[in-house]
């Protein structure tokens, strides 16, 4: 099994698996706060490992951010983990500029994974106000598979789907955040730098899907096509 400071192979999107993605947001739940504005958590591992590919995953979630706020009602709040126990969060931020500021200042540091942290952060927020989804990209897990399940059992409950994003095939990895995907509700998928653009668009379905619901997502599948228009064929 590869180590974290190892090579990676590649794990390319396949059309199978981008298929399964889709299947798996159209099924996911849409409920709004009282207020009307959907909030989603963009969670991040910023630890070593990840640094190889840190800006060009900084680009694609600014993209994300940016096709979001243009749909509009939507808040988003990153967080991070790294370092020796160093656990960020933002505040619930509607201006895509501020959002991509925030993300392209964060560097990464060696340390453990916190996933654990991530998950019972989301449903802290979800006991506050209504969480429309929680996003989480990250590559490796070095905690209790049973205890990330269990928490994202919790997430289910609370209506919280987990979109889990992995970077690279690391297999400890894969069958945990496949789990959590599965016991929230949400739905899991694998990125490298060559599906690049399949995980920018499947990022941003997920991110209007939650702004906007079935109609956003309409508009958004005429421009981008593809991977993004077989999510719309799902939901009718």
């Amino acid at each position: 099994m590869p180590g974290r400071g190892e090579a990676k192979p590649p794990a390319k999107a396949g059309q199978a698996d981008v298929d399964a993605f889709l299947r798996q947001v159209a099924a996911a739940p849409l409920q709004t706060s009282a207020s009307g504005i959907g909030r989603l958590i963009f969670a991040l591992d910023a630890t070593a490992s990840r640094q190889p590919t840190w800006d060009q995953a900084c680009q694609i979630q600014a993209e994300m951010f940016t096709a979001a706020a243009a749909v509009g009602g939507l808040a988003i709040q990153m967080c991070y983990f790294r370092g020796i126990g160093e656990f960020r969060a933002t505040d619930w931020l509607t201006d895509s500029a501020a959002l991509v500021q925030h993300m392209t200042s964060v560097r990464c540091a060696a340390g453990a994974t916190q996933v654990a942290r991530v998950l019972r952060h989301a449903a802290a927020e979800a006991g506050k106000g209504k969480v429309n989804a929680l996003v989480y990209v990250g590559d490796c897990m070095e905690e209790s598979a049973d205890l990330l399940a269990d928490l994202a059992g919790q997430l289910g409950l609370l209506g919280v789907p987990a979109f889990v994003f992995q970077e690279g095939v690391e297999p400890v990895a894969r069958r945990a955040f496949r789990e959590v995907a599965r016991v929230s509700g949400g739905a899991y998928a694998s990125f490298d730098s060559s599906s690049a653009k399949v995980l920018r668009d499947l990022l941003t379905a997920v991110a209007v899907y939650a702004a906007g619901g079935r109609r956003a997502l309409t508009d958004y599948a005429k421009r981008a096509g593809n991977e993004v228009l077989l999510l719309t064929q799902q939901l009718k």
